[in-house]
């Protein structure tokens, strides 16, 4: 018998030898999945505390009120409170839809608009980007740009990195202290930031968002200076700008007060945040192991 004849009788030995095996061994039993062994009477729902309805436009009748209202919308819509209490109910997190749907109320909110408008003109008027000359045409490109450069860093910095890095694109107010401690509070948002379970984390999404923003506007911007420090330069001025952004939105109640100008403090309403077994889970007739009880899982949000 030849050696591979001889490999081929070992293999069919060992095979028909594990058949003959495993028909001695007892069942084990169906496997039963670990969610249908917990009772949908023993799953409760993690409170969190989540924003409630922030005022209307027309509540607020004072001068220019469709476009001071909007403006402190668009403050409070991205701005959740810094709970007062260690023990308190955290802000419930934002889901991946939740973030791009944060993402779209921003792109057709009129406010955008107006800022794309207002820097085309700013545009027009320095004569940034020359090729695409003056005039009506000329403002209409610039205009254009300004909303692709809007819609590409909400798009990379309220959706897309913080969906990958799993962070929270909102801004927390602590709305607490001394004043030299909310500035500080304010002004360090754009290098640590929280992440979808409340805990704080190196804002990776601002820098990765700013930065791929800048990059990507020069696809449309020829009159750009390329290279690393322009770019650098820009989007340092971008993180600047957000930075003072932050600042206004943490002392916007007390700005809001003393101009009398619309500003609801939130209340927050308790909505489901997790589901979480609250019983071990039952060990199943049909096998004939020992299982030990599984306790449940939490989230933690501190």
């Amino acid at each position: 018998m030849g050696r591979i004849q001889r490999q081929f009788v070992l293999l069919g030995a060992l095979a028909v030898s594990g058949l003959a095996f495993a028909e001695t061994l007892p069942p084990l039993g169906t496997i039963t999945p670990v969610a249908a062994l917990v009772s949908p009477s023993k799953i409760q729902v993690a409170p969190c505390a989540a924003p409630a309805q922030a005022f209307t436009v027309g509540e607020y009748s004072g001068p220019f009120n469709q476009l001071v209202g909007r403006f402190s919308q668009r403050l409070e819509r991205n701005t959740v409170h810094v709970p007062r209490h260690r023990n308190a109910l955290q802000p419930c997190a934002l889901t991946a839809a939740g973030k791009f749907q944060m993402f779209l109320d921003q792109e057709r909110d009129p406010l955008n608009f107006l800022g794309a408008n207002i820097d085309a003109a700013q545009a027009q008027v320095s004569h940034d980007d020359p090729s695409f000359g003056q005039g009506a045409n000329g403002y209409a490109k610039r205009y254009s740009a300004a909303l692709a450069d809007r819609a590409s860093s909400d798009f990379f910095g309220v959706f897309l990195y913080p969906t990958i890095f799993h962070q929270d694109p909102r801004y927390y107010r602590q709305g607490q202290g001394s004043v030299k401690s909310r500035l500080g509070h304010a002004l360090s948002h754009r290098w640590v930031t929280r992440s979808d379970n409340g805990r704080r984390m190196f804002n990776f999404s601002e820098w990765s968002a700013t930065i791929s923003s800048k990059a990507v506007s020069n696809l449309y911007h020829p009159g750009n200076e390329r290279g690393f420090g322009p770019t650098a330069s820009r989007v340092g001025f971008s993180v600047g700008t957000d930075m003072v952004w932050d600042v206004v939105r943490e002392f916007w109640p007390e700005i809001a007060h003393k101009l009398r100008l619309p500003f609801r403090t939130r209340d927050t309403e308790v909505a489901g945040r997790s589901r979480v077994p609250q019983a071990p889970l039952p060990t199943p007739a049909t096998t004939p192991f020992r299982t030990l009880p599984a306790s449940g899982f939490e989230e933690s949000f501190r």
